[in-house]
Parts: structure tokens; C-alpha cells; sequence
């Protein structure tokens, strides 16, 4: 009887073992994600925002940034775990991926704030306007920029006729390189911040004709700027005013990715390095290798005397890659477009940018077209839709 008995009990472990084997499942590895965007998402009751909708629930978040659930609705967030992870303004992230160093962040934010005074003001801002998980849009205004019915308009326009893309608004960030351009931003948006350069002797409030010095002077000091959102702790997403939001474009941003960038010429695949970049819009994490990046791209303005920061990207891309280990992702012009190159599908496009364009009468003009293609778009019946193109941009492209 004993026999039988150790018999059965033995049998009942090896059962419960295999059943126990079965039921087990494996952490998710996060540095094989490499192909999984960053999504943005209102909550877990609502559907993710996202690009190139087809009236179906999308996919439950992705997970990323070291198993932070990004939320855009700027609420506190509802799970415990998410309570538990939740930050001050100052402080660094709770977690880093496995594939990103430590963020670096600086003892305090009032370092930063107080040297010259640059950037006085500017942690305030950035955590006013950021995201749960520290995401922040950026972009940057002068007074002709912001004037009324000018680039400003258009760009604040976009967000509020797009598709997802109103939630987003409430989390951009406008920089004003002027107190003109701070008063006009202050009358359409929450969230303005100026930026002051001591000692740099230079009118931002006109128009800035490509490659004039104080247009390199404009172009340069956001990149110092861009950096400091990094060092305190910081994902940025920079994007200049003359590009249209349609949809949301953080859909498209890849886990994996140190840096996620525009491009003018792309050649079908996002890690090919020999893409060309466009740096009016740019998505940056923070950590050692992203500051280490903007200070030495930043610091290569010296030896390409006359060029702005987008052709010395592209010279010093690879050596930052090698360097660095920098993680680089170059965006689809079929959702991240612009007038240099464009997808002819408008239920994929997520934002148009006015480059390869020079004068700001014409982008104002074009850009105008492309919201009307887009209000025009978006009244069709479905059935209509997969047959709507694009107007060619007039003034723009002859």
C-alpha cells in the first residue's frame, strides 16, 4: 500500500510541475523590440491614438522606454505601478531601457537655469507641458513666425483638425526667440516659454533668409537648447513650425531608436545610415550617448564654418553612430512627409513639412493648401478616399 501511495503523490508533482511549466511565460525582452513604435495612449479604457486609422481598435500599448506605458491625456496615472513610477519634474526617470545607459541627469535644475541665465525658467516649462512619461513637442517661433495668420496659426491649426492629434497639442512646448513672438504665443497657447541668449547680439524678430548669419545663429542656439531638455531627463520631440500635424506621428518612433529623424531623401530603409536627414523633425531620448551627441554635433559647428546644423549632422552622422553606439532610425517620407518627398496616400500621412521651399509668403501658401487637401480629405465618403491626392504645392515647387 505504501509503494502505491509514494506512487501517486509523486505522479500528482509531476503533473502540477508541467502544468506549472505550461502556464509560465517568459518576461518580455525588451532590446529585441526593435521594430515596435512608441505609442502614445489616452488610457486603458480608450483606443491609442494613432496614425492612418481604418475605424479598428489598434494594438494594446507598447511598451517601452523600460516598461513605461506612455499617456498623453496628462492625468495622473491610474494603475499603481504607474503611481509608484510617477516623478518630480527634476528627478530622472525611474527605469532606462536595457539597451540605453542611465539617463544623466543634473544635481538640480536650477544649474542649469542659472548659467547667464539662459535657460532661466525652462525645467518649469518643459514639466508643465510634458507628457506622464517626460515627452515634450518643441518647437520654436520668432516674431514674423508668430504673427498673426502666419506659421504659428497653421501649425496650431493642424493639431486641432487632425486625426489624434488635438490630445497632443496640450503637451507642445513653443519656444519664442523674441518677447513679440512670446506675447503672440501667450494669445493662442498655454504653453510658451522665451528663450534669451545673453551676450548674443542678434534680431530674432524678422524673417531668417536660409544661411544668413543670424539665421545659423537661430538654427544653432536650439540645438544648446535641445540639449538641456535632455540633461533634464527629457524625451523631445522637435519639430519646426512649418510642418502640419495630420495624425500622430509617435506611432512610427521605434523602441529601439536613440534618435528618430526626418528625411528628405529616403531610400526604404530606416537604418540605413546613408538616408538623408532633415533636422526640423527629430525625436531624441535622453541619456549619456544622446547628450554626449548634441554637445559634440554642436561642438562641430567650428569646423563647418557656414553651414547649418542639418548638413553637419550629415557629415559627422556615421562618426556619432561609431563613436556613440548611437542608435539612429530614419522616418518613412510616406507618413513623416514634406515637399522634398512625400507619400501620395493621404491615409498614411502623419505630417507635412514645408522644406525645399525658401520664403515665408510661399510656405504660408502651400502649407494653407495642405490643411484644405487634408479638411477635403477628411469630408469624402470612405469609399472615396483611397483615391484622394495631394494638390502640388504651388508656390513651393514649380
Amino acid at each position: 500500500m505504501a509503494p502505491q501511495a509514494a506512487s501517486f503523490v509523486l505522479g500528482c508533482v509531476a503533473t502540477l510541475t508541467v502544468m506549472l511549466l505550461f502556464q509560465y511565460q517568459a518576461p518580455p525582452d525588451y532590446g529585441r523590440a526593435a521594430r515596435s513604435p512608441v505609442q502614445f495612449s489616452t488610457s486603458r479604457d480608450q483606443l491609442l491614438l494613432h496614425c492612418g486609422g481604418n475605424g479598428t481598435a489598434p494594438p494594446p500599448p507598447v511598451i517601452a522606454r523600460g516598461g513605461e506605458e506612455a499617456n498623453i491625456t496628462g492625468k495622473p496615472p491610474t494603475t499603481a505601478t504607474a503611481v509608484a513610477e510617477e516623478q518630480p519634474p527634476t528627478k530622472p526617470p525611474a527605469t532606462s531601457t536595457a539597451s540605453s545607459p542611465t539617463h544623466h541627469i543634473p544635481a538640480t535644475s536650477t544649474d542649469l537655469e542659472e548659467e547667464g541665465g539662459e535657460f532661466r525658467g525652462l525645467a518649469a516649462a518643459v514639466a508643465r507641458a510634458a507628457t506622464d512619461d517626460r515627452t515634450v513637442i518643441i518647437t520654436c517661433v520668432n516674431h514674423a513666425f508668430a504673427a498673426p495668420d502666419s506659421l504659428l496659426d497653421i501649425f496650431l491649426e493642424g493639431f486641432r483638425v487632425g486625426d489624434g492629434t488635438p490630445e497632443l497639442l496640450r503637451h507642445v512646448l513653443v519656444v519664442a526667440m523674441d518677447p513679440t513672438a512670446l506675447t503672440r504665443c501667450r494669445a493662442v497657447h498655454p504653453h510658451c516659454y522665451l528663450y534669451t541668449m545673453p551676450g548674443l547680439d542678434v534680431d530674432f524678430t524678422s524673417e531668417k533668409f536660409f544661411a544668413s548669419k543670424d539665421y545659423l545663429e537661430l538654427v544653432w542656439s536650439k540645438l544648446k537648447l535641445q540639449r538641456r531638455i535632455l540633461q533634464l531627463g527629457y524625451n523631445f520631440l522637435f519639430t519646426d513650425v512649418d510642418i502640419v500635424w495630420l495624425r500622430n506621428p509617435f506611432k512610427h518612433v521605434a523602441v529601439y531608436a536613440d534618435m528618430a529623424i526626418s528625411s528628405d531623401v529616403f531610400f526604404g530603409d530606416p537604418d540605413n545610415i546613408d538616408n538623408f536627414p532633415n533636422t526640423g523633425f527629430f525625436y531624441v531620448k535622453p541619456s549619456a550617448r544622446t547628450i554626449a551627441m548634441t554637445k559634440e554635433w554642436h561642438e562641430a559647428r567650428s569646423s563647418h564654418p557656414g553651414l547649418n546644423e542639418q548638413p553637419v549632422f550629415n557629415h559627422i552622422k556615421k562618426k556619432l553612430v561609431k563613436k556613440l553606439k548611437l542608435k539612429v532610425q530614419y522616418l518613412d517620407t510616406a507618413y513623416i512627409g514634406g515637399f522634398c518627398s512625400y507619400g501620395k496616400d493621404l491615409s498614411k500621412i502623419c505630417t507635412m513639412h514645408a522644406n525645399c521651399c525658401i520664403g515665408l509668403q510661399s510656405k504660408i501658401s502651400d502649407l494653407k493648401g495642405v490643411l484644405a487637401d487634408w479638411k477635403n480629405y477628411t469630408r469624402l465618403p470612405p469609399w472615396a478616399k483611397p483615391n484622394a491626392r495631394w494638390t502640388v504645392p504651388g508656390k513651393c515647387i514649380h
